[in-house]
């Protein structure tokens, strides 16, 4: 019982963090370092999720370059297997528009109550290993450079690989990430056919169109 009761509680945590912000908002504005702060090691998935959240939805333009560079930055210390989140002090204490992230939080509470029927701690030696730790910022880098990439109508593809890593992250789920590895993977080969056939494309169309 007292096992299941630990599972539940870690299973929770993301929805808690997600909680516990919107509280905070509700008192004043949140910025990214306030999120850090308040959320430890979990900062690192956290804000990510957050960083790229957005990204599954219509986004306004000039948002792709400074949210997913944020989050490049982040898996990139993930990489150096840095514990303890940092950004630049122009980053950190950027605010989010009270209005912009409660919708932010709240679709993310959405996106999260769907994942969270799909994770929980399993295969907990490979979540925890630190080697996994690197691993995860290494695929979340790769991605987040894809979701910068100027390829249209493709932001959402990428986003649901970090979103997959940042939630397993924070649920300690190994079943998960593995799947993300796999995501990953398949994502990279949709980009590089895509690129491939863009780069086909100028001695195609003449033939096409004889």
């Amino acid at each position: 019982m007292a096992s299941d009761i630990k599972s539940s509680q870690i299973h929770l945590r993301f929805s808690q963090d997600i909680k516990l912000l919107l509280q905070r908002l509700a008192q004043q504005p949140l910025t990214l370092g306030d999120i850090l702060a308040e959320t430890s090691q979990r900062g690192f998935s956290l804000t990510i999720a957050l960083l790229v959240l957005p990204f599954l939805f219509p986004m306004p333009p000039g948002f792709t370059g400074p949210f997913g560079g944020a989050c490049l930055l982040l898996s990139v210390q993930m990489v150096l297997g840095r514990r303890q989140p940092w950004l630049p002090k122009k980053i950190a204490n950027y605010k989010f528009p009270r209005l912009f992230a409660q919708t932010l939080l709240q679709n993310l509470r959405r996106v999260t109550k769907i994942l969270e029927k799909i994770t929980r701690p399993r295969l907990v030696k490979i979540a925890e290993n630190p080697l996994t730790w690197r691993l995860n910022g290494l695929c979340i880098s790769w991605l987040a450079i894809l979701l910068i990439s100027p390829v249209p109508l493709t932001n959402p593809i990428p986003t649901v690989g970090i979103l997959l890593l940042a939630v397993a992250s924070i649920e300690s789920d190994g079943l998960l990430m593995c799947i993300s590895y796999i995501f990953t993977a398949l994502t990279t080969l949709l980009f590089a056919f895509i690129a491939y056939a863009v780069w086909m494309a100028p001695s195609l169309l003449p033939a096409i169109f004889k």
